[in-house]
């Protein structure tokens, strides 16, 4: 077995802090096996070196390795990228392809960003890691595969489990190791080393002296947040080595190439004030029409009775909610010249002919309901897509409904 050490200089992993030294560990000794790895951590730190490492040492290095970034691919095709497809299974499938289970037969997939996968191919991917069956879309024959899976994901994984947007069952599938990379601020002594790593890949690549930072820029180096880990890191490197012609590089010009510390955040806040009102809105509404339905159904059933045989004593107190059936206060009279001249007991059958007109006021009390139902459904969608710049994905996310079903309802009402 490698040692850490070894394996840092192998992939080029720089640093010694006793957690990635520890996530490291993890996936040395979990490589040997089959199990599957999670992979959790903040964007930029660097999770796609883990599922190299555990690849590389254990016994499928020789098979394939695809890594496949699940938050990049449409949700309409995700399935067939990682299941195939069969000939003719939907509009422009003019030939049969194998997905990428198919292909990795053997080897090793790495599933970035496995939270953004949609739910339906959750349940297919829970299928491979149960007992290794897929059916490609469009098909009916189960196909076996023998594929190691180690995902990675930035999200909070037991909120995507609260919120219904991630399964609980594939989620502890998945996570048999869970490995933790920590993000660069928890790295302070790290952070110059790699700054100092990156200025001398690119003084090599671009031909030029390495830049170096003062102390007083080392110092707040070392202090700054990093909210974009590794890769933010990497980026600034590479600005100022292109850009300043003085390699010696002091604190004003370092702070002259970072924003300032928590200046991207009220967006963060505005954004989830902004969410969190539309789905209390949302909220109400669906309870105002919900309640609208109940009510319906009431009156509904009400002039069924009444229709049926009469058996609904007619008293004062019942007269505001026959007013809303007949609709006036003539048409109480009417019905009441319709009964028997004894008293109306209440269980007692009486013989009783319902009238067209109480059937075309159902009908139409229903048409009316639909009609606010829909006006309320448009205008949410109008919302919602306004408030996306019309943007269908993040329109259904709102809307808690797939895109396809965004795209029905657009259709539906031609907007």
């Amino acid at each position: 077995m490698e040692s850490v050490q070894a394996i840092k200089q192998r992939f080029e992993i720089i640093g010694n802090d006793p957690k990635l030294n520890r996530a490291i560990e993890k996936a040395i000794q979990v490589a040997p096996t089959d199990i599957s790895v999670l992979v959790q951590g903040e964007s930029g730190v660097g999770k796609e070196a883990i599922p190299k490492i555990i690849h590389s040492l254990s016994h499928r290095k020789h098979g394939k390795y695809i890594a496949v970034n699940c938050g990049a691919i449409p949700e309409g095709t995700i399935d067939s990228e990682l299941f195939g497809h069969e000939k003719g299974a939907f509009t422009g499938a003019t030939n049969t392809r194998e997905g990428y289970f198919e292909v990795a037969d053997g080897g090793t997939i790495f599933l970035d960003e496995v939270g953004e996968l949609p739910l339906t191919t959750q349940v297919r991917l829970l299928r491979v890691l149960e007992n290794g069956e897929f059916i490609k879309v469009g098909s009916s024959q189960v196909q076996k595969t023998n594929v190691r899976i180690v995902a990675a994901t930035n999200v909070n994984m037991f909120d995507a489990i609260e919120k219904g947007k991630f399964r609980e069952d594939l989620y502890y599938r998945l996570s048999t190791v869970d490995i933790h990379l920590p993000a660069l601020r928890e790295r302070k002594d790290d952070i110059h080393l790699l700054f100092r790593k990156f200025a001398s890949d690119f003084a090599h690549k671009y031909k030029m002296p390495p830049i170096k930072l003062n102390d007083p820029a080392v110092d707040f180096l070392q202090r700054y947040r990093w909210s974009g880990n590794i890769r933010q890191l990497r980026n600034v490197a590479e600005q100022i080595s292109v850009l300043e012609t003085n390699r010696d590089i002091t604190l004003p010009v370092l702070q002259s190439y970072l924003p300032v510390e928590g200046t991207n955040l009220p967006s963060v806040v505005t954004n989830k004030k902004s969410d969190s009102d539309f789905s209390t809105e949302r909220d109400i509404l669906y309870k105002v029409l919900f309640d609208m339905k109940s009510d319906l159904n009431d009156l509904k059933k009400l002039t069924l009775e009444l229709m049926q045989n009469g058996s609904v004593k007619v008293q004062q107190d019942n007269q505001p909610l026959i007013q809303k059936i007949y609709g006036r206060d003539q048409d109480i009279v009417d019905f009441e010249e319709h009964q028997p001249q004894t008293t109306i007991m209440a269980g007692a059958p009486q013989h009783f002919e319902p009238r067209h007109d109480d059937y075309t006021f159902a009908e139409t009390v229903e048409e009316e309901e639909i009609l606010k139902l829909e006006q309320k459904e448009l205008e949410m969608i109008k919302k919602a897509l306004d408030k996306n710049k019309g943007k269908r994905k993040a329109a259904a996310d709102e809307l808690g409904i797939s895109e396809r079903t965004l795209y029905r309802k657009i259709k539906q009402f031609d907007l």
